[in-house]
């Protein structure tokens, strides 16, 4: 059979023109898909930007009360509790909902944004046993300042709810982490002192922290500590904590009887504190010997010497900690 022939007898069967069509069909639509996918690989590298915050950052508790008072629409929350303390001293509690993990949309400055958050099952935080979180940001556009806006509305509205209290700081590991709900500002008057101490010790403090081009003029490290003694519940926690709320600073707890504080974990958490904080080394007297062999006469001379060196390490994170 000639071969023209054999081209018409397949043209005129529908069995071989159904499925050759069906082929193209199937053919056609692969390349639209692929077409398709390729197509949303492009738009979204070029005409797309995503934010990525890790729970880790800073900002991320920031962000996550910023959503919950942008999408008052999401179906789909999780709930923080917290407790609030009047101004009487009563507590009352607080509950906050938060986008739970998963895709939310939500509606900014005539832009939607699509907010993903993740939480991996197989990783935790091995100090506080919670999951490893993330939370991404994705809008249309190339204008990174949409970004910017949304940290910086969510660190101001994290100020205000923080306005008026102490935030104190624990050492985990090798990073400071908040302990505990902020506490409200003590004033200076509640803590009863000699007369002159707490005045004196305000006044050279406020001229340090006004005062930094002195130090750096005159090739000084710029760093200032205060060795606070007394039997214990003669006020020195007390102080530092009017103190703080005085300078309206936080305040890092760190305790040098701590089995597990090495001379590389103690210097990275000394320059690694939050920016306007204060730096609390408490039982500097058992940091190295216990309390009964540092009053014995002949190692109590090295034993201060020590204590000073570690008061002169206390260093001033941003020009703004004490």
């Amino acid at each position: 059979m000639p071969f023209s022939d054999f081209l018409a007898a397949l043209k005129d069967n529908p069995y071989f023109g159904a499925g050759f069509g069906l082929v193209g069909v199937g053919t056609a639509l692969a390349l639209a898909r692929k077409s398709a996918q390729l197509g949303m690989v492009a738009f979204r590298r070029h005409y797309m930007i995503t934010l990525e915050v890790p729970s880790k950052d800073k900002s991320y508790h920031w962000l996550l009360s910023w959503i919950s008072h942008h999408a008052k629409s999401t179906q789909h929350l999780s709930v923080e509790t917290s407790y609030l303390q009047h101004e009487s001293g009563r507590i009352s509690t607080k509950f906050d909902f938060v986008p739970s993990p998963g895709n939310h949309f939500i509606w900014y400055r005539n832009k939607w944004i699509r907010i993903e958050r993740n939480r991996e099952k197989q990783m935790i935080d091995l100090h506080t046993g919670t999951p490893w979180e993330s939370v991404t940001f994705t809008a249309i556009g190339t204008n990174r300042d949409i970004f910017f806006n949304i940290l910086q509305e969510a660190r101001e509205l994290a100020l205000r709810q923080q306005e008026g209290k102490t935030i104190m700081y624990t050492a985990m590991g090798t990073e400071w982490r908040p302990f505990g709900f902020p506490r409200r500002r003590r004033p200076l008057t509640s803590v009863v002192l000699e007369e002159g101490i707490s005045d004196k010790i305000v006044q050279d403090v406020k001229g340090f922290i006004d005062n930094p081009k002195w130090y750096s003029d005159r090739g000084i490290p710029y760093r200032r500590g205060y060795l606070l003694y007394g039997p214990p519940g003669c006020g020195k926690s007390s102080f530092i904590t009017a103190l703080a709320g005085e300078l309206e600073y936080s305040i890092c707890l760190m305790s040098l009887s701590d089995n597990s504080l090495s001379d590389d974990r103690l210097n990275h958490l000394l320059s690694v504190a939050p920016q306007q904080s204060i730096i609390l080394l408490e039982d500097v007297d058992a940091a190295f010997v216990s309390r009964d062999l540092a009053k014995e006469s002949k190692g109590q001379a090295v034993f201060y010497h020590i204590v000073l060196m570690i008061l002169c390490y206390v260093c001033v994170c941003m020009n703004e900690c004490v």
